[in-house]
């Protein structure tokens, strides 16, 4: 199996977001999903424990219990941190020592099996007690039940924080990141001008991660689709029209498809990114896989980039 750069993400697999039991034709959907990924290479799957509230994780174990002979050969993550409630009034961020060690538990339970490669804390917990984070953190790499440890949504302020606490090295950072959402790459271009102010990016933080090996990864990777052919209603903004047309030519021009070229212009960006594709649709996975190959001229990246941003760089 050849490794492959993207990774799969499972929050599209489950049956839904409720606390309905796990169904029949979810596990088997889910199941089409897993073994697509696998079959284009990719080994890295990314899970949270609210996802599908624990189904995604339930669909996946009920696979690698049948293909116990598979686990060694993949990279599982999966994080903790968030409180889904019924009334989203009430969600909350929690990393207290009990909830974040009974979470990976009921994580691994669900995953069938005994550690995860790398355990992400999801958002950073603004009442975060530094003494039970660094307790739960510890107690559980004694424990055998992650070898390494990442962020999700977090600055390098607070990378530089949860590491002091947890006396643990940050190895991941999953922000949102795609053509669509560029804030992270504004920072880049941005500062010293008269618009740096505006933006609400920390900046700094994809070159600290890249200064400090803290492989980046990319939710959110394809923009939700609006570069790459989802039904938009009007008025469209005309820069995404421009876009659009944009990447249609030059996935004409490749002969691939056009998710291919909105995440090939994310796989050029130095820093490594590995973008995470949550499609469930067979075809598509294969589709987006060919991203992979796809290699955008300097030109190519900076067009595409001008007409998302609709304006001229600074």
């Amino acid at each position: 199996m050849k490794e492959n750069r993207l990774i799969y993400g499972t929050m599209g697999i489950g049956g839904g977001w409720t606390n309905d039991i796990l169904t029949k034709n979810a596990i088997e959907q889910g199941t089409k999903a897993i073994k697509a990924a696998l079959d284009c290479g990719i080994t890295t799957f990314d899970f949270a424990n609210i996802y599908q509230k624990g189904k995604a994780e339930k669909v996946f174990g009920l696979y690698l219990e049948k293909h116990e002979s598979l686990r060694e050969k993949l990279f599982i993550q999966s994080k903790v941190g968030i409180e889904l409630y019924d009334d989203p009034a009430k969600n909350k961020y929690n990393f207290s020592k009990r909830h974040v060690i009974e979470e990976v538990e009921a994580i691994l339970e669900r995953l069938k099996t005994d550690y995860l490669d790398c355990l992400i804390l999801h958002r950073f917990d603004p009442l975060m007690d530094p003494k039970e984070l660094s307790e739960a953190i510890q107690e559980m790499k004694a424990r055998g039940l992650f070898k390494n440890l990442g962020v999700s949504n977090m600055s390098h302020h607070q990378i530089k924080i949860i590491e002091k606490i947890t006396k643990e090295r940050i190895t991941v950072n999953q922000l949102e990141m795609s053509l669509k959402k560029r804030d992270w790459l504004e920072g880049s271009i941005m500062f010293n001008h008269g618009g740096y102010q505006s933006l609400d990016f920390p900046v700094g933080t994809i070159e600290y991660c890249q200064l400090n090996g803290i492989e980046l990864q990319a939710w959110g990777s394809l923009g939700q689709g609006i570069y790459s052919g989802r039904p938009l209603e009007e008025p469209i903004d005309e820069s995404i029209k421009k876009t659009r047309a944009l990447v249609a030519k030059l996935a004409k021009e490749k002969n691939v498809s056009k998710e291919s070229i909105v995440i090939a212009w994310l796989l050029k960006h130095p820093s490594n990114i590995r973008p995470v594709i949550g499609s469930t649709n067979e075809e598509r996975i294969k589709n987006i896989v060919e991203s992979t190959q796809v290699k955008l001229t300097r030109e190519e990246w900076y067009d595409l980039f001008v007409s998302a941003r609709g304006s001229v760089l600074p």
